[in-house]
């Protein structure tokens, strides 16, 4: 997946998580936020790679977004999109490299209240990241991807119970990239956060000063928390979180499935007859789940230039493409493709067998699923 489908995908994920506190977000203090953060981030040891001669001008700003989901006042879980600026550096022969990260993170945070309205937070998680340059080397712009663990730690005024200031600092480790000359590096970063919990703390009532008027208070037949006369929702299940008026809380869940893909013969992204049966079977799949979509994803072998193998595994996750619409019916508005050369492989070197997996296309099929949230 390329770093601009990555986006679009983190967008579709954090909208979505958003819709089941949407109806009740007016009524009470709900466990979800979002937020976003501005910093700068030192990429350590990008001047210490072996031939460096000098380090230019970086580009030290990073910034992210992300969305919350607090199982009570001290753990959460948090999902996100970072990005961590840019580093430049020269070689010994003068030549210009760059780099920049980038990607979706996934991590657990822990909080603990103080006095006055004041918080410490600690996280840790993973970084699927790509890093990318861009400067051309050898004529070309490379990237990489990985996955990179990363800690942190923070501080946090809460100006109101929704709004949230924090000063945090994050620590990624292993941000490696084999196509740009091995490079190894590590990470520090540091920066302010603004973050919003949905919701409204309800607060206590008010012992009235004069005698109570004693009355019936209403029954709540199902056992949900909310009494029978605002209740539309009479038979809520008991293991269903519901909303101020008694009715189930749904939510909806971006989810893949990869299915596989067909293989091809050297230097051709003519489909063999002999895949058509794995052709089907995506076709039936599709036909099954009619709001799901496909991206079809073409590689090459390591074997000639990069530049050509770049356009050959183009031209073989269009002819899958055209044959899912052409041949089995399937709409073009639901098909996407994109090649990735020889950037992706599924098996390192350029041995025989490494050459013939990878001269593949992957079919990688996304959907949302509405679930209803348990207590």
């Amino acid at each position: 997946m390329d770093v601009y489908m990555m986006k679009n995908t983190l967008k579709v994920v954090l909208l979505t998580s958003m819709l089941p506190f949407a109806a009740s977000a007016a009524q009470e203090l709900t466990p979800w936020y979002v937020g976003g953060g501005l910093g700068v981030n030192n990429y350590e040891q990008n001047c210490d790679q072996p031939g460096t001669k000098m380090c230019g001008e970086d580009d030290p700003y990073a910034w992210d977004v992300f969305g919350g989901y607090l199982f009570n006042e001290y753990i959460g879980i948090e999902l996100g999109y970072r990005d961590l600026g840019r580093a430049e550096w020269t070689d010994t022969n003068d030549r210009m490299y760059d780099v920049g990260a980038s990607g979706v993170s996934l991590g657990v945070v822990g909080f603990y209240p103080l006095a006055n309205k004041w918080s410490l937070s600690s996280e840790v998680g993973t970084f699927s990241y790509l890093l990318e340059n861009q400067q051309p080397i050898n004529g070309q712009k490379l990237s990489d991807s990985g996955v990179a663990l990363f800690a942190g730690a923070g501080v946090g005024y809460n100006f109101t119970d929704n709004l949230k200031l924090q000063a945090k600092y994050r620590r990624y480790e292993n941000l490696d990239a084999d196509v740009l000359n091995n490079l190894k590096m590590e990470s520090n970063y540091w920066g302010l956060e603004l973050s919003y919990r949905f919701g409204t703390r309800v607060a206590a009532p008010v012992a009235a000063s004069v005698a109570p008027v004693i009355a019936a208070m209403p029954g709540d037949d199902d056992k949900d928390g909310v009494t029978n006369n605002i209740d539309k929702c009479p038979n809520t299940p008991l293991t269903h979180k519901v909303d101020a008026t008694g009715c189930s809380v749904y939510e909806f869940i971006t989810t893949k499935h990869d299915l596989g893909g067909i293989l091809f013969a050297n230097d051709s992204a003519v489909i063999r007859d002999g895949s058509f049966a794995d052709l089907e079977k995506l076709t039936d799949f599709l036909n099954k789940y009619p709001q799901h979509t496909v991206s079809v994803q073409g590689h090459a072998s390591n074997v000639g230039k990069a530049e050509y193998n770049m356009k050959l595994s183009e031209r073989r996750a269009v002819s899958v493409a055209n044959a899912l619409n052409t041949k089995y019916g399937i709409s073009s508005s639901r098909i996407t493709s994109v090649g990735y050369g020889v950037t992706k492989p599924a098996m390192q070197g350029n041995s025989a067998e490494a050459n013939r997996v990878n001269r593949r296309i992957e079919a990688i099929v996304t959907g949302t699923e509405k679930r209803v949230v348990l207590r």
